[in-house]
C-alpha cells in the first residue's frame, strides 16, 4: 500500500514537472536577429521618404505660378480656349483606357480558359505553358517591337492602324503578370478537387468552368485585371516604336511645349495605379460572403 501511494503521489509531482518543461519550451527566447520596433520605424520612414519625394517635387512644380503658387496650370487644363492645345493629350488618355480594356478582354478570354483546361485535363503542358507565358517578360520591349513590326503591318491592312490595335501587343505584354496571379489563385483553391466534386455530383464541363472554378477565381482574375491596366496605362516603348498614340506618347509630346500640364497628366496616371492596387489588395483581403 506505501509503494502504491507512494507511486500516487509522485505523479502529480511528474506532471508539474513536465508542464514546467512544457511551459519553458513554450516560451521561447526572441530571436537575436530580429530587427528592434525602432529600426523597422526607421528603415520603413526612409523608404516613405525616398517613395515621397519625388511625389511632392511633382506637386510643386505642378503648381509654380509667375507669382508663387497656385491652381492655374490645373486651371488650364479644362479651360476652354485651350481644348486644341490639349486636345492630342486627352485622345491619348482615351485611347490608353480603350487599350486597357481590350487588353483586359484579351487577356481573359484567352488566358483563362487555357489554364483551366491545362490544369484539370492537360497537367503535363502545365510547364510548357508557363514558360510560353513568362517568356515576353524576359524580352526587352525594344525587341518585340521588332518581331512585331512585320505582324503589325498585316493588321493595318485588315484592321486598320487606329490605337486599339495595339491591344493585341499588350495581350502579349502583360502575359507573365496576369500567368502568375490566376495561377497563385488556382493553386490555392484546388481547382482539381472542385472540378471532380462537381462531376461526382453530376455537373457538366461548362456547369464545373461557370459555375465551380471561375467564381474561386475571382480574386485572381481581378489581380490580373487591374494589373494589366497598370500595364497597359504606363507603356511607352511599344506604342512610340509602332506610332500609335496612348497617354504616354501625348506626355511626352505635350512635355515639350508645356511641362506643367505633363506632370499634372503623369500624377494623375500615377494616382489611378495606386487607386488600382488599393482596390486589389482590399478585394484580396476581403472576407467570403454569407456562408448558406
Amino acid at each position: 500500500m506505501a509503494t502504491v501511494t507512494g507511486r500516487r503521489e509522485a505523479a502529480p509531482l511528474r506532471t508539474g514537472a513536465g508542464r514546467a518543461r512544457a511551459g519553458a519550451r513554450g516560451r521561447r527566447a526572441p530571436d537575436a536577429g530580429a530587427p528592434s520596433r525602432a529600426t523597422r520605424t526607421v528603415v520603413l520612414g526612409v523608404v516613405g521618404v525616398l517613395f515621397a519625394l519625388p511625389l511632392v517635387a511633382m506637386v510643386e512644380f505642378s503648381l509654380r505660378t509667375a507669382g508663387g503658387y497656385g491652381l492655374d496650370h490645373w486651371a488650364a487644363i479644362l479651360a476652354p480656349e485651350n481644348a486644341r492645345t490639349y486636345r492630342n493629350l486627352f485622345a491619348g488618355v482615351t485611347n490608353s483606357l480603350v487599350l486597357a480594356v481590350a487588353t483586359v478582354a484579351i487577356m481573359l478570354a484567352l488566358l483563362v480558359p487555357t489554364m483551366v483546361l491545362v490544369r484539370l485535363r492537360l497537367p503535363h503542358l502545365q510547364r510548357a505553358l508557363e514558360l510560353v507565358c513568362l517568356l515576353p517578360i524576359t524580352i526587352p520591349a525594344i525587341v518585340l517591337v521588332v518581331g512585331l513590326a512585320p505582324v503589325y503591318s498585316v493588321v493595318a491592312r485588315v484592321f486598320g492602324s487606329d490605337a486599339w490595335t495595339l491591344a493585341l501587343a499588350y495581350g502579349v505584354l502583360v502575359l507573365p503578370y496576369a500567368y502568375r496571379a490566376i495561377a497563385a489563385n488556382l493553386a490555392a483553391v484546388d481547382a482539381v478537387t472542385l472540378a471532380e466534386a462537381a462531376r461526382t455530383l453530376g455537373a457538366g464541363w461548362p456547369t464545373v468552368v461557370v459555375r465551380v472554378i471561375l467564381p474561386n477565381l475571382r480574386r485572381g482574375l481581378l489581380a490580373a485585371s487591374l494589373i494589366s491596366v497598370a500595364v497597359v496605362l504606363g507603356e511607352y516603348t511599344i506604342a512610340s516604336l509602332l506610332n500609335r498614340a496612348n497617354l504616354q506618347t501625348a506626355v511626352v509630346q505635350v512635355s515639350k511645349s508645356d511641362p506643367y500640364v505633363a506632370v499634372i497628366f503623369a500624377m494623375l496616371a500615377l494616382a489611378l495605379g495606386f487607386v488600382l492596387l488599393f482596390v486589389m489588395g482590399r478585394a484580396s483581403a476581403a472576407r467570403p460572403g454569407r456562408k448558406s
